[in-house]
C-alpha cells in the first residue's frame, strides 16, 4: 500500500467523487460502517459513546453511531458544538440519520454536566473528533476533550487517527503535545505517515477501503514508499498443490558457524526449514558441524576445513563453490567471526557466485574496508551477469560499511543512507531497527510495521537471515521464468511464452539456448524486483512472528528460538488475513 499525505488524501477524496462520480455520502457512509465493524470485532462492549467533532471526523462518527445502534449497543452521542447550526457538509447530513439525542457540548463547562460525565462512562469511547486535516496543536474545546477522554475508563477507538496527532508527523511522541491515547485505530484508503512511523496506538491498526479506486490512490501519491499490510504477506504463501515436493520450494545454502558461534548458523537454518524453505543444508567450520547437527535433524550439514581459531578457511573454497553449485539461494554470515582468512574466503565467494545471496553479520563485517566490492553485478564485460544480492546490516554494521557514516546519522536519516547504498551498489538493502526499511535499486522502499523491543536480543537477526533466504529460494528456476513474463502482453513477451511452452513440450536444447538468450534481460530484472519484495515479506514474517512470541513469553523473555517456533502460526496468520476486508498494519 502507498503511504499518503493528508494533502494527497483530500486530493484523492475529491477525485474519487469528481472524476468517478462517487458521491462523498457513500465514502462517508463507508467509512462509518467500517468503523462500526471495526469496533464490534476488536471491542467487547454494550455501551458506547461517540465523540464527534463539527467536520467530516464526526460524520464518520454519526454513521457508527447509528450502525452500532442498529447493532443493539447503548449509544449516546457527544458533539462538540453549540447546535447542529454549527455542523458542516456531509457531516450535517448524517447528522439527521442518527435516532438518538445528541448531546452537545460548547463549553469546557459542560463536560461537568451529569449527562455527559454519565455518557462517558461508556465501555467504548469512539474518538470522531479531528481527522487528518487537522494540524497541532489543539486548542479550545478539542483539547478539554482530549483529557477527557485519556481520563475515562472505557476502551477508545479513534477513527482516522487519534485527534490531536498529525497525520504527516513521523513521530507519534513529536505529533502533538495533547493527543488521544486509543486501544485501536481505524484509517481510510491508504495509511498516512503517522500510522506506519509514528505507532498510534498499541492495539490493532487498519486501513479499509472505502470506495477510492486502487489506481487512483497509487497516482495521487508521490513519495516512493509503500507498507505491506499483514495480509499483503499472503502472496508468498499460497496454498500448497496436493502433488508438491520438496524441490519446489528451494534449497538454501547457509554458510557460518565457527567455535562459539554454532547457534546462529542453526538458528538460520531451522528459521529458512520454518519459512517453507524445501531443503536446507548448513555449511560450516568441521569442528561445529556435529553441535549444529544435533539442533535439528531435518539440517543437512557439511563439514569444512577450519583456521586455528575454528572459523572456516580459505582452504575450503573449492568445496564451497562446489556445494552452491545449482542451489536457489545462500545465508552467509551468521556465527561466522571476524576472522581476516574467513573474512577473504567469504569475499572471493560473495565477487564470484551468480546464485542469489543474503548477507548478514559476519558477513557483512568482511565488507568492512572493502565495500566497493559489494555488487549485484558479477564478473566483467561479456562476462557480466546480475544476480540477486540481499544485505540485512543494522545500523552499526551499516556504518562500518559506509566507513565515514556514524552509527548516529545512519539513524538519523535511514530512508536516504538505506536508498542511496542500493541504488549505487545495485542491491536490495534490508537496514534492520524500528521500521526496518527494505530499499530497491530502482528507488522505491517498503517500511515494515510488524516487530517489536522483545526482539532486540541475540539471535532474532540470524533467524531473519533464514526466513529471507528461503523466501527468495523459493523464486526461481521454471517459477521465476513465469512470474517473469507475468501479464505483459507485447509482443516480445508473447514470442517468449511461446518459445517457453515449446522447450517445456520438446526439452530442445538449442531452443532452450534461444529462449534464455532473448528471455535472461526480462528474467533479471523481474528476478531482483521479486526477491526485493519476497525480501520485504521475510522482514513482516519475521516480525510477526516476533510478536506472537511476545504475546507468549513477554518482551523481556523471549528468545530467538521462540521466534522461530511462532512462524507457522504467523504465516497461518497471514493466509487468514488476506481475506479479511481490513488491511492490518498492527494487529
Amino acid at each position: 500500500m502507498k503511504i499518503v499525505t493528508a494533502a494527497e488524501m483530500r486530493e484523492i477524496d475529491r477525485v474519487t467523487t469528481e472524476k468517478y462520480g462517487i458521491p462523498s455520502l457513500t465514502l462517508m457512509e463507508n467509512a462509518g460502517s467500517a468503523v462500526a465493524e471495526f469496533a464490534e470485532r476488536h471491542f467487547d462492549f454494550d455501551s458506547v459513546c461517540v465523540v464527534c467533532g463539527k467536520g467530516n471526523n464526526g460524520g464518520d462518527g454519526f454513521v457508527a453511531a447509528r450502525k452500532l445502534s442498529e447493532a443493539g449497543k447503548k449509544v449516546s452521542v457527544i458533539i462538540l458544538a453549540k447546535s447542529a447550526d454549527e455542523l458542516r457538509g456531509d457531516a450535517a447530513e448524517m447528522f439527521k440519520k442518527i435516532s438518538m439525542k445528541p448531546l452537545w457540548v460548547a463549553d469546557e463547562k459542560d463536560f461537568q454536566k451529569e449527562g455527559i460525565q454519565a455518557a462517558l462512562k461508556a465501555e467504548l469511547i469512539v474518538d470522531a473528533i479531528l481527522g487528518t486535516g487537522f494540524k497541532p496543536p489543539v486548542k479550545g474545546i478539542a483539547a478539554k476533550a482530549i483529557a477527557v477522554i485519556n481520563e475515562a475508563p472505557g476502551w477508545v477507538l479513534a477513527v482516522d487517527i487519534p485527534s490531536g496527532m498529525s497525520a504527516d508527523a513521523g513521530d507519534a511522541n513529536a505529533a502533538a503535545a495533547d493527543f488521544i491515547v486509543a486501544d485501536g485505530v481505524i484509517t481510510f484508503t491508504a495509511p498516512k505517515a503517522i500510522h506506519v512511523f509514528g505507532k498510534p496506538t498499541e492495539g490493532p491498526v487498519a486501513v479499509v477501503e472505502i470506495g477510492s479506486p486502487r489506481e487512483l490512490v497509487k497516482e495521487q501519491a508521490r513519495g516512493k514508499e509503500d507498507v505491506l499490510s499483514i495480509g499483503e504477506l499472503a502472496w508468498n504463501f499460497p496454498k500448497r498443490s496436493p502433488d508438491a515436493h520438496k524441490g519446489e520450494f528451494g534449497h538454501v545454502v547457509v554458510i557460518g558457524g565457527s567455535v562459539g558461534k554454532a547457534g546462529a548458523a542453526a538458528m538460520a537454518g531451522m528459521a529458512a526449514l520454518a519459512a517453507g524453505a524445501g531443503l536446507v543444508t548448513v555449511a560450516s567450520a568441521k569442528s561445529v558441524q556435529p553441535t549444529i547437527a544435533g539442533f535439528a535433524p531435518e539440517l543437512m550439514t557439511v563439514p569444512l576445513p577450519e583456521t586455528s581459531e575454528g572459523s572456516l578457511a580459505m582452504e575450503g573454497l573449492p568445496q564451497l563453490e562446489n556445494l552452491i553449485a545449482k542451489k536457489d539461494c545462500l545465508a552467509i554470515g551468521p556465527g561466522l567471526s571476524r576472522n581476516p582468512e574467513t573474512a577473504e574466503l567469504v569475499r572471493k565467494l560473495i565477487t564470484s557466485t551468480t546464485v542469489p545471496v543474503v548477507l548478514d553479520a559476519d558477513g557483512l563485517n568482511a565488507f568492512s574496508g572493502h565495500v566497493t566490492e559489494l555488487s549485484g553485478e558479477v564478473g566483467e564485460g561479456d562476462n557480466k551477469a546480475e544476480r540477486t544480492l540481499v544485505l540485512t546490516p543494522h545500523p552499526g554494521e551499516m556504518s562500518r560499511l559506509l566507513g565515514d557514516v556514524g552509527t548516529a546519522q545512519v539513524e538519523g536519516d535511514r530512508l536516504k543512507v538505506a536508498r542511496s547504498f542500493a541504488h549505487n551498489h545495485n542491491l536490495v538493502l534490508v537496514l534492520k531497527g524500528h521500521r526496518t526499511l527494505i530499499a530497491s535499486p530502482d528507488g522505491s522502499a517498503i517500511v515494515n510495521v510488524t516487530g517489536n523491543p522483545g526482539m532486540a536480543k541475540g539471535g532474532s537477526g540470524d533467524v531473519l537471515t533464514g526466513i529471507v533466504a528461503a523466501l527468495i529460494a523459493r523464486y526461481s528456476g521454471q517459477h521465476m521464468f513465469s512470474v517473469s513474463l507475468g501479464d505483459d502482453k507485447s509482443a516480445e513477451t508473447l514470442e517468449i511464452a511461446s518459445m517457453f511452452q515449446k522447450f517445456q513440450e520438446t526439452r530442445d536444447q538449442e531452443l532452450g539456448m534461444a529462449l534464455w538468450k532473448k528471455a535472461k534481460p526480462m528474467v533479471d530484472s523481474a528476478k531482483l524486483r521479486l526477491h526485493g519484495f519476497s525480501a520485504a515479506v521475510a522482514v513482516g514474517l519475521h516480525g510477526l512472528a516476533g510478536d506472537l512470541a511476545r504475546d507468549l513469553h513477554g518482551e523481556y523473555s523471549m528468545s530467538a528460538t521462540q521466534i522461530i517456533q511462532s512462524v507457522g502460526n504467523a504465516i497461518a496468520l497471514i493466509q487468514r488475513e488476506a481475506h479479511s476486508r481490513f488491511a492490518y498494519l498492527q494487529r
